[in-house]
This record gives structure tokens, C-alpha cells and sequence, in this order.
């Protein structure tokens, strides 16, 4: 008899929930911090004063990264919690009903009535709530919102993130803080989204572009006001 190897698969999706909040806060971190240092550095400050304008964002950045994130996904995490609670009590008081309505869902999928009402009934045997939550509401294991592991997430990468221009602006000389920065930061927003897109089984060229464009926008956009500001009240 022919031995059946075990098939083993692992999906990318399985890390949407840490993956979104890490790339997000790493992206954001770089972004923000570097465009802050170059638009403060260009309108000619001391160094001191660069240091502290970079500290500060570095601060309020990852501060305000993960109360948004936990704010945001506790507001997903309450709505599936509401859609639970009232899936428990229809099912407690309408079980015959919820019984068709998975039913039809098997249906519209593609099985045969006869069939997806046995298999909606043995699901529903086993695991009524978790049939219903994955198949009706789309909730599962895998999608579900974690507040607290998205805002950890998002306020650890944005700090990785930010430390890399501030490092820059403290080692390089005065008059290479702002090419210094706008450099190294292109660099890791490169190696970002190709990360990022490897991880998530995406092109990569298109990533690197994609992340690469908008944060050279983003400096060049601060460099010109910090200029413009820095040589008018000069």
C-alpha cells in the first residue's frame, strides 16, 4: 500500500494582521522623521536643534503610531464582538433559521442543496458559532482584529523606522545632514518594501518604487518649505 506523504501548506495571509501594522509603522517612521530632520535642516539650524526636532518626532510618532492602531482595531475588534453576540442569540432563538442561511451559503457556493444542509447541519453540530462567524461574517482565526498586537507592532517598527535618518543626522557632518538623510532613507525605504513585498508573496519592484517615490516627495516637499521659512526669517 502507497505510504501518503502529509501535504503541508503555509499561507502569507496568516500575517496580514502583524505584517499591515509592522510595514506601515516602519514606513511611517522613516518617512516622517527623515522629512522632519530635512526640512529642519535645511533651514540651517545647530545640529542641537535638528537632534531635538528628530527625538521629539521620533517620541510623538511612536506615541500617536500605537494609539491610533489600538483605537482603530479596537473599533473592529468591537464591531465583531457585537456581530458575535447577536449571531449567539439568533442562534439560541432562531436555530432553524440560521441552519437555511448557512445552508444557502454552502448553495451560492456551489454545492448541491442536499449536500451543503448536511454539511451545514454537522458544522453546525460541532461548532455553530464558529460556522457562522467564518462563513456568514467572514471572521476567523486568521482576519480577526488584536488591538494590542497592532499597536505594539506599529510603535516598535516606527521607532526602528525613525532611529535610522536620526542616526544619520547625529553622525554626519553639518553639511551633509540633509543628503545624508535623504539618501539612507531612500535606502531602507527601498529595503522596506522589498521586505515587505517578500514577505507578503508581492512583486517587489513595484513595492520598492512605490514606497521609494512618495518618501522622496515627502523630503523634497519639507527641504523646499525649511529652505523657504529658514531664509525668510533669516
Amino acid at each position: 500500500m502507497r505510504a501518503v506523504s502529509k501535504h503541508s501548506e503555509r499561507h502569507r495571509v496568516t500575517r496580514i494582521g502583524w505584517l499591515r501594522a509592522a510595514v506601515l509603522g516602519a514606513n511611517d517612521g522613516i518617512v516622517s522623521t527623515a522629512s522632519l530632520l530635512v526640512g529642519v535642516a535645511a533651514a540651517e539650524p545647530g545640529r542641537q536643534a535638528i537632534l531635538l526636532a528628530g527625538v521629539a518626532g521620533l517620541l510623538a510618532g511612536a506615541l500617536s503610531m500605537a494609539a491610533g492602531e489600538f483605537v482603530s482595531v479596537s473599533s473592529q475588534s468591537d464591531t465583531e464582538n457585537a456581530d458575535l453576540a447577536r449571531e449567539t442569540e439568533e442562534l439560541r432563538t432562531e436555530p432553524d433559521a440560521e441552519l437555511e442561511e448557512l445552508t444557502q451559503i454552502y448553495v451560492a457556493r456551489g454545492v448541491e442543496e442536499a449536500l451543503a444542509r448536511q454539511v451545514a447541519q454537522q458544522m453546525m453540530a460541532r461548532d455553530a458559532l464558529g460556522a457562522h462567524a467564518r462563513d456568514e461574517l467572514g471572521i476567523s482565526e486568521v482576519t480577526t482584529a488584536r488591538p494590542l498586537q497592532a499597536a505594539v507592532a506599529s510603535a516598535a517598527t516606527f521607532s526602528a523606522g525613525a532611529a535610522v535618518p536620526l542616526l544619520v543626522a547625529l553622525l554626519a557632518p553639518a553639511s551633509l545632514v540633509v543628503p545624508g538623510v535623504f539618501a539612507a532613507s531612500l535606502l531602507c525605504l527601498g529595503v522596506l518594501g522589498a521586505v515587505g513585498a517578500r514577505a507578503g508573496g508581492a512583486r517587489i519592484g513595484p513595492a520598492v518604487l512605490r514606497v521609494t517615490f512618495w518618501g522622496a516627495v515627502a523630503m523634497a516637499v519639507t527641504a523646499g518649505v525649511g529652505k523657504l521659512f529658514g531664509t525668510a526669517v533669516g
